[in-house]
């Protein structure tokens, strides 16, 4: 693959508490908000940290009235705000309007959100391309630099207008899912590991926004492909599961009539798919409420190519195209609005004719 030349990654949003018990970005941000630190801007890098559901964070709570990580839409974003609208949706749009607006060239150039889990999943990136090279690169500097865990890359394939989390407000982004971590908990090593997996994603931009040239190759993406409900029914039914089967084993290979769960009668119940998949999010808590035992994905190889940042002559001409653009397209909508008032005109001058031939 050719050499991809990039803008420069200057503008950037570490967000933790979206959801309010899940306590290690809670508090890598609150450390960060009362430390207020510059370091970022002095490395060319302009880091905004914010506290996303204060409300759910002060309750330790996952969320106060909806779930703020399904808020992201553009229908939600969009959509219109009474009195009535639940608090999370009125926060999205909050955020949307200091960390977007979505999609339009002022969004915040990377939004990285900070997550946890009580599956058993390591690190994970989770975003919704599979080919914006800005985070499969820091995806691959991650594994390079934090070789003692295990770091992966969970796509969800969603195009940008259905894609509902809070790291979709950026022009690149993703979360950083950390576990297992118990929800309403923090633990020092996930901590850690979440606090050193956010100073190397800042180290890469410091070096790619320096200039550094990072060589391509191919890297292994966990493609999501379906959810497996769980029937969570009463102790006494015999016919509720447990996760007894898979429980801890997030991104083992899942075979064809592999034991997926067991009854509380005792029964193994097998995978009855036809493609070995990776199963993840297993036995996920805060999943429960939708039923939701564990997630598959599909791997694939993905390659990347080799990237590095405008120099400042190929930013002034890319922002000379731009900008040469931007005035085709005024011109174009003037011309296009001449022609419709003209039509306008005509048709007022064609009324006034008929009148005089009636």
């Amino acid at each position: 693959m050719e050499e991809v030349v990039l803008p420069t990654v200057f503008r950037v949003a570490l967000c933790g508490g979206t959801h309010g018990n899940e306590l290690s970005g809670v508090y890598l941000v609150r450390e960060r908000l009362k430390r207020k630190r510059k370091v970022e801007e002095e490395d060319h890098i302009y880091v905004v940290t914010v506290m996303s559901n204060p409300r759910a964070v002060q309750q330790c709570r996952r969320y106060t009235e909806t779930d703020l990580n399904r808020c992201f839409t553009h229908a939600t974003l969009s959509g219109p705000v009474t009195d009535k609208t639940p608090y999370e949706i009125v926060r999205s749009q909050e955020l949307n309007t200091l960390l977007g607006p979505k999609g339009s060239p002022e969004a915040m150039d990377l939004v990285c959100d900070l997550h946890n889990t009580t599956a058993n999943m390591g690190l994970c990136l989770i975003a919704y391309s599979d080919c914006d090279w800005i985070s499969l690169h820091i995806y691959r500097y991650l594994q390079r630099q934090m070789s003692d865990i295990p770091v992966r890359f969970i796509h969800f394939d969603l195009p940008l207008n259905e894609a509902y989390s809070l790291d979709s407000v950026g022009k690149h982004g993703f979360a950083i899912e950390i576990g297992p971590q118990a929800h309403g908990v923090v633990r020092s090593n996930i901590l850690s590991t979440m606090q050193e997996g956010v100073q190397h994603m800042l180290e890469w931009i410091h070096l790619f926004n320096s200039g550094t040239q990072f060589e391509g190759g191919k890297v292994d993406v966990y493609t999501m492909v379906k959810n497996v409900y769980n029937a969570l029914e009463t102790l006494t039914t015999g016919h509720s599961l447990s996760m007894g089967c898979t429980i801890d084993r997030d991104f083992c290979l899942l075979r064809p009539n592999d034991p997926v769960f067991q009854t509380f009668s005792g029964e193994t119940l097998k995978y009855k798919g036809t493609e070995p998949l990776y199963p993840f999010f297993i036995n996920e808590c805060a999943y429960y409420e939708k039923g939701i035992a564990l997630s598959l994905a599909r791997q694939r190889s993905v390659g990347i190519p080799s990237i590095r940042s405008e120099r400042e002559g190929e930013q002034r001409k890319r922002k000379s195209s731009a900008e040469e653009m931007e005035e085709e397209e005024e011109i174009k909508g003037e011309m296009e609005e001449e022609g419709y008032q003209k039509l306008i005109e005509y048709g007022e001058e064609s009324d006034s004719l008929n009148g005089q031939y009636n």
